[in-house]
């Protein structure tokens, strides 16, 4: 391929990456009926069959758009199981490291967690799978005898999303912690509890 064709590529790249960061925009704060494909367009620099040489509709950008999401939140849940035979005194700050990944997506990426842990229909299906991930991962982990035996760990895992989602909006979108203040929080709850020792 010649200089020109890669420079259009990479044109048609960027180009791509600008609808969807203006489209995650619109979306997240007008709502997907409010937002319109000659606003995006508009905002972009872009005529509207510019649109639609990379998106079909206003739905396929928006399905787009929560695809993105669920794929890395499913990628950073799974990478957050700790390995076997790990040191118990670096526990907590393993534990920290996979949900800090996760709040610093949500926090670098506040449009985009809005649209698909919050808006999109697939919501409640992306918090399913990400649910059953962690269920998974820390059953491995309670029989590698890092928590308790006995512990409901489907319960453990939903208490820990409603968390995240509860915290998301009313801490970390707010502004009022940052990722690794929640982080911090969370994690010393989870470890250590509430009662006094």
């Amino acid at each position: 391929m010649g200089q020109r064709g890669r420079q259009k590529g990479s044109i048609g790249i960027k180009s791509k990456e600008t609808i969807l960061v203006i489209a995650a925009e619109e979306f997240a704060e007008h709502g997907f009926h409010q937002t319109k494909v000659s606003t995006i367009v508009k905002r972009a620099g872009l005529t509207q069959p510019s649109f639609y040489l990379y998106f079909s509709s206003k739905e396929a950008i928006f399905q787009e758009l929560v695809h993105i999401f669920r794929e890395k939140l499913i990628h950073l849940t799974k990478e957050s199981r700790l390995e076997s035979n790990l040191d118990k005194s670096i526990l907590s700050s393993e534990i920290s490291r996979g949900l800090y990944a996760v709040l610093q997506f949500f926090d670098e990426h506040r449009h985009l967690t809005k649209i698909g842990f919050f808006i999109s229909d697939e919501s409640k299906e992306i918090k399913r799978a990400m649910a059953m991930n962690i269920t998974e991962n820390l059953l491995a982990e309670q029989q590698d005898h890092y928590f308790r035996q006995g512990l409901d760990m489907q319960i453990v895992a939903e208490c820990l999303i409603g968390a995240i989602e509860r915290l998301t909006i009313t801490k970390l979108f707010t502004d009022e912690k940052s990722p690794q203040q929640l982080v911090k929080e969370i994690v010393d709850i989870y470890l250590y509890g509430l009662i006094a020792k």
